[in-house]
């Protein structure tokens, strides 16, 4: 079926059930970033292939709204088909309500998946929209009628994550969850999301694709945990190991039976709990708050950073394995695409052993499709990069050591003198956020600003926030904290801690010419002065010296370049051979001019 007949299917669907608009969202039962084909419903009906939008459709309109990140590469995608394109002007706002809101008249029904939103996202939309007497029905899941090929879900199975990597066991960690279940007067608490429930039980799967998640829902009790996960999925081995740790496998369709039979207060956060489990726990029994893992794997321990450590330099050595061979390709005259780059990179990260795939899809963007900052290069229609121009590539792995997430921008010919401005404009902001020191719990959007400063005396900005938390062989994009414009979303609110992994991440984007992007993990750390952090950047590869206007970086932003490329070449140069090592030494290389 097409786009179109599949919209107008969903409309049948719509008269039959009595709703006027239906809302499909890009999330899971769980509010995952990536989520198994079998809820990749909002991609089905629209074509949109982002990871990041929400589809609404009427009788007589069919939009898709998301965010700067997204503008180019939904204008091509969408292309043929009825959806139109809302683009969203704060990343993560819910501005579709109000447009909902606007458009449908008094008395109207709007219909979702409640299994697909948060309980504080429907009762959000339920509020906003009442003012217009407009109800909001979320019983329906309509797309299941219509979607008569619908994946099942996944089946594959869990592994455990060994102790010395994560530094604590999975019955150290239950005892700090029930800990702040004492202190906020709950006998149970539920977690419903995969990677704050692999956390805890140190498990790992590989249910969706980049993180290494299994489909799930977890009950912590006082004395017991339950784990609802399809039994198939769990080897004998774990569920006696699970057992030994108080933890009893049950089926995963047995969640909402299970709570509504609890008698005890029962600790959720509903900005992650989805409305239909919402609803299935008893109204005396529910205790809101936060989710409690959330912030404890947040805080990663010396054991966790110590074995990141490994992954950058098992990270750094792919990349200089990489870029090297582009160099090679080009001057030799190879075709090289966008795509079989990317392939490239991954293979030569698949070498360093205890890899298990690329973190998220790889962005490698060539002139102007590196303008696109989300864009995601497919075989067919990948660009062919040249010796000429400049290429963006973000990419990132899962190894059991850690996440790891960079970008570089790299001119593959002279660069303009606009380029380098641009590049350096983007650099000052990086050195800024890298070398900032703050009071404990200083927010993500207090430290945004550093990063933006730069750009902004040019009157120039970019679309994205400038970083966020990363998880530790999880997760790459982590709530809560992170780097971001708008103080009232989660990473712009969320106060610095101690031993919080983000990325550092500004960047411009010309569109149609060229995107920048400079990105390193930086951990927080205590600052020599009490109660002050600062960063320490972990990832370890050289910043392009190429794109830089050596005339207007300050004194000290010269210097923290040497140092870290100091720092690069001697964690790197070890693990590489001889003629790596001095094409390594050759990049690290910072002058003044």
């Amino acid at each position: 079926m097409t786009v179109n007949e599949k919209i107008n299917l969903l409309r049948q669907a719509m008269r039959a059930h009595g709703v006027d608009a239906y809302v499909i969202p890009s999330s899971d039962p769980h509010q995952s970033e990536y989520v198994a084909a079998h809820w990749q419903t909002r991609e089905w009906i629209s074509g949109f292939t982002g990871s990041a939008g929400l589809v609404i459709i009427t009788q007589q309109h069919a939009g898709l709204w998301t965010d700067g990140r997204y503008f180019l590469q939904a204008e091509a995608e969408l292309a043929g088909t009825e959806v139109q394109l809302h683009r969203q002007v704060v990343q993560g706002a819910p501005e579709h309500i109000t447009w909902l809101r606007d458009q449908l008249p008094a008395g109207n029904t709007v219909g979702c998946d409640g299994a697909l939103f948060s309980a504080g996202q429907i009762r959000h939309l339920e509020k906003h929209l009442s003012v217009r007497q407009i109800k909001v029905n979320y019983t329906l899941d309509l797309p299941a009628i219509i979607w008569k090929d619908r994946p099942p879900l996944p089946l594959t199975t869990v592994f455990e994550y060994d102790v010395a990597f994560t530094g604590e066991t999975r019955a150290v960690k239950l005892q700090h969850i029930r800990k702040r279940m004492a202190a906020e007067g709950a006998a149970f608490h539920l977690i419903t999301t995969l990677d704050d429930i692999a956390w805890t039980l140190n498990l790992r799967g590989a249910d969706v694709a980049y993180n290494p998640v299994a489909i799930g829902y977890l009950v912590v009790g006082e004395q017991m945990s339950y784990l609802f996960m399809h039994p198939d999925k769990v080897p004998d081995a774990i569920k006696h190991s699970l057992n030994a740790d108080g933890v009893i496998v049950k089926p995963y369709t047995d969640i909402a039976a299970f709570l509504q039979k609890l008698d005890q207060p029962i600790l959720v956060d509903d900005h992650s709990l989805n409305m239909r489990l919402y609803d299935a726990i008893p109204a005396r029994w529910r205790l809101l708050g936060e989710n409690i893992p959330m912030l404890l794997k947040a805080i990663k321990n010396e054991t966790e950073i110590g074995h990141l450590r490994e992954a950058m330099r098992k990270d750094g050595v792919a990349l200089t394995r990489f870029f090297r061979w582009l160099e090679q390709a080009l001057k030799a005259g190879e075709t090289v695409t966008e795509y079989t780059a990317g392939r490239q990179l991954d293979a030569l990260r698949r070498e360093q052993g205890d890899y298990f795939g690329e973190s998220f899809s790889a962005i490698v963007g060539y002139n102007a499709n590196g303008a696109i900052i989300h864009y995601r290069p497919e075989q067919q229609h990948a660009a062919t990069i040249k010796p000429e121009g400049i290429l963006l590539l973000d990419s990132g792995g899962q190894y059991l050591q850690g996440t790891t997430d960079i970008t570089r921008t790299i001119a593959l010919g002279t660069p303009t003198d606009e380029q380098k401005l641009h590049n350096t404009l983007v650099l000052k902001g990086h050195i800024a956020l890298a070398q900032a020191k703050f009071p404990e719990g200083t927010a993500g959007a207090q430290l945004d600003t550093l990063a933006r400063a730069p750009l902004w005396r040019y009157g120039l900005n970019y679309g994205h926030g400038t970083g966020h938390g990363v998880g530790f062989f999880l997760n790459v994009h982590e709530p809560p904290q992170g780097f971001a414009s708008n103080p009232s979303a989660q990473r712009g609110s969320t106060g610095h801690l101690a031993g919080m992994l983000s990325s550092n991440e500004p960047g411009f984007y010309k569109i149609g010419a060229y995107g920048i992007r400079i990105e390193n993990l930086v951990w927080c750390v205590p600052a020599p002065e009490p109660g002050f952090l600062q960063f320490e950047t972990l990832t370890l590869f050289p910043i392009d010296t190429q794109l830089i206007d050596f005339k207007i970086l300050t004194k000290e932003e010269k210097s923290w370049l040497q140092d870290y490329h100091q720092q690069v070449y001697r964690a790197l140069s070890p693990l590489l051979r001889a003629d790596e090592a001095a094409w390594l030494q050759a990049k690290c290389a910072v002058g003044t001019a």
